[in-house]
């Protein structure tokens, strides 16, 4: 399925005004702020049971509204639910709800011949925008549903990895105005940011970009690298390590379960990639670290 089956769904207001009491040494006023939006979306999965088609209720997130097409289906691609994206038929905000659900329901037809059980979902079925999965359970799911180590025989060279952080900053249109939202970005071996993704969770906006390359048909993404604005958390090397990402580059710290997956797989993990330097947590192979 293409982007362009699933229809537009960009947001229609993804920052909003209000009234502050801002507070200086050298006074006190009152300005006009902006506020990242954030509101909850459900996500349905209608699909075959029995001879008929039934809608399950899978999750609840709390997103910046926008690409939420792409955020269902990059939901369920790494939550192991979809193989691909012949096995969505189409979308649908759902309709005949109240006023403030309308635009916050999103259905997800899958194919026909696409067998669907919530039990398999790893994810508990209410997320916050900054909740991931949590104990043992979950992450022995998790590992179950992964596919190999990734590809991605590229090297990165150091002085454009350093110059990242402020070409994603330069391109967040609403962070820029809310300072209030995390950023994900796909980016090729040359350093070039290639397709970018704003939300209120950091998970969210890393399904936004997988999903948009799923609906495209262009995952597993083994040439290219996700960068994020915040830490590295273990469920966005598993939503990486799902899409074919070879490597996953982290403004912030990662987490111990994230550097022992990555390891394990063989993932290149950069974290505290900042004010000219970062670590390498795995993967060195794919950082032409010798001649820096």
């Amino acid at each position: 399925m293409s982007r362009s089956k699933a229809a537009d769904n960009t947001p229609s207001g993804s920052a909003v005004r209000t009234t502050v009491t801002a507070y200086a040494a050298d006074g006190v006023e009152q300005k006009t702020d902006q506020l990242a939006v954030e509101e909850p979306l459900e996500i349905r999965v209608v699909a075959e049971v029995q001879g008929g088609r039934a809608r399950h209720s899978i999750a609840v997130t709390m997103r910046t509204p926008g690409h939420d097409f792409e955020l269902a289906a990059g939901f369920l691609f790494t939550e192991g639910v979809i193989r691909d994206d012949k096995s969505i038929w189409r979308f649908s905000y759902c309709e005949g709800e109240s006023a403030d659900e309308q635009g916050n329901i999103v259905e997800v037809h899958l194919a026909p011949n696409v067998a669907f059980d919530p039990k398999r979902l790893s994810r508990n079925v209410y997320m916050s925008s900054s909740c991931g999965v949590c104990g043992k359970t979950s992450i022995d799911l998790v590992r179950t549903a992964l596919p190999g180590p990734p590809k991605g025989d590229f090297q990165l060279q150091p002085r454009q990895l350093l110059q990242l952080p402020t070409a994603l900053l330069e391109a967040q249109p609403v962070f820029s105005r809310t300072g209030g939202l995390h950023a994900a970005a796909l980016v090729d071996a040359d350093g070039k940011l290639l397709h970018l993704a704003e939300d209120v969770g950091r998970h969210n906006a890393v399904d936004k970009l997988i999903g948009a390359r799923l609906l495209e048909g262009e995952l597993p993404a083994d040439d290219l690298v996700l960068l994020v604005s915040g830490r590295a958390s273990f469920e966005l090397v598993q939503k990486a390590l799902m899409a074919g990402i070879p490597a996953l580059l982290a403004v912030g710290a990662p987490s111990s379960l994230a550097v022992e997956l990555a390891q394990e797989l063989e993932m290149t993990l950069v974290g505290f990639l900042r004010d000219g330097r970062f670590n390498i947590y795995s993967g060195s192979h794919r950082l032409d670290i010798a001649g820096a």
